[in-house]
């Protein structure tokens, strides 16, 4: 038995027929005209209808995670508000892809740099945020200007973009990473403790600066009041808070259309933030456990773009020669890089 068509088609098929009767009785070019015009009616309702069949197939499965910070927003807000079924968002970047226990999961491009040794294959499929850093120090320190950083004793997480930023503003002022003092993060409970000490620090006058996203950033420029310098050029660096995936899973046809759904889920999320963020600020605060106050000082230093950022092969090439040197191998070649983008799931995102 021939399974029976969907009622628009059904319906579609029947006006066919009639089309035919009618067009018996005209003149060939008028009646070639005609059923040419009901043929691509039926190919746009038969196209539009199987489109409309696949987004309602059952998903495979995925698990998603990601580091708290306000960067995650847009993929928070995905998971619940904008996927088909609601998602758990785990604590961790993309080292839980090499562990198998997450599909997605997000990180700052210093983080693939790193783990793409142990993982090649990770792969970026959209960049879900773009956050502007800043350093933070003390005018009582000597501090004016970037000219003033060198010798100063600086507070950053070692080996993170934080640090990649604090390394390429020293640059363009003309100073190397080695005249100035690193300094190490407060002991804390958790990651999230230990950098919620570092504005402390800088007040108690233990450190000169630090360097950190938001919103510690803002904190400390409150707790230092008139004493605060802010150091920002965003045109130096920003991180680029990316959403990745691994190559096989991309390849696997039911776990790809998950993914290719996540990213849209995440790019209509974007969308939503733009427009009205206030009304996700309470369900991202219940996860990253950053006040409303607290996310609303990082959110100008933040943007949402969704499409992998233009340049992005550019800044993984340039950043690889501080992250190879630091973990003593040889850089990768810009070909090598290129394999670790993938432009593909975010194009058939956005066709959704």
């Amino acid at each position: 038995m021939r399974p029976r068509a969907s009622g628009a088609i059904h319906l579609l098929n029947r006006k066919m027929r009639l089309m035919k009767r009618i067009g018996s009785l005209l003149p060939t070019p008028l009646r070639l005209a005609l059923l040419a015009a009901a043929g691509l009616a039926l190919g746009a309702c038969s196209s539009g209808s199987s489109r409309e069949e696949a987004r309602q197939a059952p998903l495979a499965p995925i698990r998603v995670s990601g580091s708290y910070w306000i960067e995650l927003s847009p993929v928070l807000v995905a998971a619940n508000s904008f996927y088909p079924v609601q998602v758990n968002v785990d604590e961790g970047g993309i080292p839980r892809i090499t562990s198998g226990e997450a599909d997605l999961a997000t990180n700052a491009e210093t983080q693939l740099l790193r783990e793409s040794i142990r993982n090649p294959d990770l792969r970026i499929i959209m960049t879900v945020t773009e956050s502007f850093y800043r350093l933070v120090g003390r005018k009582s320190a000597g501090i004016n200007s970037l000219a003033d950083l060198r010798g100063k004793r600086i507070m950053t997480p070692r080996m993170t973009s934080a640090h990649y930023y604090l390394v390429a503003m020293l640059r363009h002022a003309g100073i190397s990473e080695d005249e100035v003092t690193l300094v190490n993060l407060p002991r804390g409970a958790s990651v999230l403790e230990s950098i919620d000490l570092m504005s402390d620090a800088l007040q108690k006058g233990e450190v000169d600066v630090i360097s950190i996203w938001e919103p510690e950033p803002e904190d400390a420029i409150h707790k230092l009041g008139d004493d605060a310098i802010v150091l920002q050029d965003r045109s130096v660096y920003r991180e680029v808070f990316n959403l990745h995936a691994r190559a096989p899973d991309l390849a696997d046809p039911e776990k790809r259309r998950a993914i290719v759904r996540f990213v849209r889920a995440v790019a209509d999320a974007s969308a939503a933030l733009k427009k009205e963020p206030e009304k996700y600020w309470p369900h991202v605060s219940s996860i990253t456990r950053y006040t409303h106050e607290q996310i609303g000082w990082g959110w100008p230093e933040m943007e949402f773009p969704v499409h992998i950022i233009p340049d992005m092969l550019d800044v993984l090439e340039t950043e690889e020669q501080w992250v190879a040197k630091n973990m003593n191998r040889e850089p990768r070649s810009r070909e090598e890089l290129a394999k670790l983008i993938d432009y593909s799931v975010l194009e058939e995102a956005l066709a959704l």
